[in-house]
C-alpha cells in the first residue's frame, strides 16, 4: 500500500505505530538525509515494507517513480483527500498530480481517499480529481464525544496554562499557538516553571523537531 500524507509528523506517528504491531513500513520524506532516502527505497524495492508513506511531492521525482514502476502496488490511500480541492481550506497543488500517477502505474491500483472535512463540493472534486470510477462513499458522523470546544475571555494566558497544568500532574497534552515565536516563548515559561514540555514548528531543524516528537 502506498499512502500519501502531507503531514511529514503523521507519517513517522503512523509508521512508529505499526512497527510497534509488527506491520513493515516505511516513510520518505524531506526529514530524511539523501543517504536514508536511498536505503529506504532500497528496502522498498526489496519488498521488506507492506506501506510506504510519502508527501504528494515525492510522486513527482524521477526516482520514485522508477520505484514504483517495479513494486506491485495494489492499493493507494489518499489522507486528507481534501487537499486536492480549491474549495477546501488545505488546497495543495500537488495534490493534482496524484491521479495522473495512479494512471500511469503499470497495474491499476484501488484507490481510496480519506478527509474529515469534505462538504458536498469536496466529495465531488476528491472524485472528479482523483478519477475514482463509481466510487462508493462512506459517510460517518463527525461528532466526537470525548472532544469539545470551549472559549475563555478576559483571562491571563500564562497564568491560566500554569493553573490548568498544576491540576493535571498527572496528564499530558498539546497547546497549539498561533507562530513559532509564541511556541518559543510558552515553552520557556513552561520549562522554567518546571513543566516537562518540548517544542516543535517549522523553524526548528530537523534533528531537533525528530528528538521533541520521540520525546
Amino acid at each position: 500500500t502506498l499512502v500519501v500524507s502531507p503531514l511529514i509528523a503523521l507519517m513517522k506517528d503512523q509508521v512508529d505505530a505499526l512497527g510497534s504491531l509488527g506491520i513493515p513500513a516505511t516513510f520518505i520524506n524531506s526529514s530524511l538525509k539523501g543517504s536514508e532516502v536511498k536505503a529506504r527505497m532500497l528496502d522498498a524495492a526489496a519488498g521488506r515494507y507492506k506501506l510506504i508513506y510519502v508527501a504528494p511531492e515525492r510522486l513527482e521525482a524521477d526516482d520514485f517513480r522508477e520505484l514504483v514502476e517495479s513494486l506491485p502496488i495494489s492499493f493507494v490511500a489518499v489522507g486528507e483527500a481534501h487537499c486536492v480541492s480549491q474549495w477546501g481550506h488545505d488546497f495543495r497543488p500537488s495534490y493534482r498530480k496524484i491521479a495522473p500517477f495512479i494512471h500511469s502505474l503499470p497495474r491499476a491500483p484501488l484507490v481510496g481517499a480519506f478527509t474529515a472535512t469534505a462538504t458536498p463540493e469536496i466529495k465531488q472534486d476528491i472524485a472528479k480529481l482523483l478519477g475514482l470510477q463509481s466510487a462508493n462513499t462512506f459517510v460517518t458522523g463527525f461528532d466526537r464525544t470525548n472532544l469539545y470546544f470551549s472559549v475563555l475571555r478576559g483571562e491571563n494566558k500564562k497564568d491560566f496554562i500554569l493553573d490548568y497544568l498544576a491540576a493535571r500532574p498527572t496528564q499530558s497534552g498539546i497547546i497549539y499557538a498561533a507562530t513559532r515565536k509564541e511556541v518559543d516563548n510558552l515553552c520557556d515559561v513552561l520549562q522554567k516553571n518546571g513543566v516537562a514540555c518540548g517544542r516543535y514548528h517549522a523553524g526548528m531543524k530537523e534533528h531537533e523537531r525528530a528528538e521533541s516528537q520521540d520525546a
